[in-house]
């Protein structure tokens, strides 16, 4: 079969987590004409909030504003899937199927063991992912050739921690704000009878916000998402960088 090539896959362990931490530098690589995917792990059905059917319904949604080419869900079980063998291989799939040149991760320190548990199984595909006596084949019988991706960022959620770069989103604010709302049974609605959650308070768009604009302040710009890179960062011409 053929596949669409990405230029940037981004990993999260539920619906929402992606358009929370770094939806603007997606909106901004699409609107630049890369093509862009993401994999949610699992369906969010565990979430105090929502359903996983709505949760998924909400995810097409937010991939339509954000203008994505890809969003799989590969419905590992919300709350209890491991990083075992079998879901590995799952991911190096996906991996190898897309062959995108960056890869987008959570950080390896998060609140949420989920989060965490998705930093260690993307990041541990990513680097498996390339190697040739790891054989993956679709269900149809189609081989999925070893492919590693050029470079893998992490993305912050709740934690944060000293960014090694800062993306400019301020131009496609208004998009990542959109495609965050998508999720309309994650936030606040006084009509809603659900129990209140952390994302859910009528405060959080106020600090996601905030958020924003302390990173953008501190590269000179609006609004900002921060990034953390392992390996160190080249650049082609220093007028690349923000000024």
């Amino acid at each position: 079969m053929n596949y669409p090539k990405l230029d940037v896959l981004a990993i999260a362990a539920h619906p929402d987590d992606i358009e929370l931490s770094c939806g603007g530098t997606l909106a901004k690589l699409t609107k630049q004409g890369k093509k862009v995917g993401v994999v949610d792990l699992t369906q969010g059905e565990m979430g105090t909030r929502g359903t996983a059917e709505l949760r998924l319904q909400e995810a097409e949604k937010a991939a339509t504003i954000l203008g994505l080419s890809v969003r799989e869900n590969l419905k590992f079980y919300d709350g209890k899937f491991t990083t075992g063998h079998v879901n590995k291989i799952r991911l190096i799939r996906i991996i190898r199927k897309y062959k995108p040149e960056v890869l987008l991760i959570p950080h390896w320190l998060e609140r949420h063991p989920d989060h965490e548990r998705t930093h260690r199984l993307s990041r541990d595909a990513w680097f498996y992912s390339g190697l040739a006596k790891i054989p993956t084949e679709e269900e149809d019988g189609t081989v999925l050739e070893p492919h590693r991706p050029k470079i893998c960022y992490h993305y912050m959620q709740k934690y944060e921690f000293e960014p090694s770069f800062i993306v400019d989103i301020s131009d496609v604010y208004d998009i990542r704000m959109k495609a965050i709302e998508a999720y309309a049974s994650q936030f606040h609605n006084p009509a809603s009878s659900e129990p209140e959650t952390l994302l859910s308070r009528p405060d959080f768009m106020q600090f996601m916000e905030t958020r924003m604009r302390y990173y953008g302040n501190r590269i000179g710009v609006q609004y900002g998402e921060p990034f953390y890179a392992i390996e160190s960062i080249g650049i082609r011409n220093i007028y690349d960088l923000v000024f």
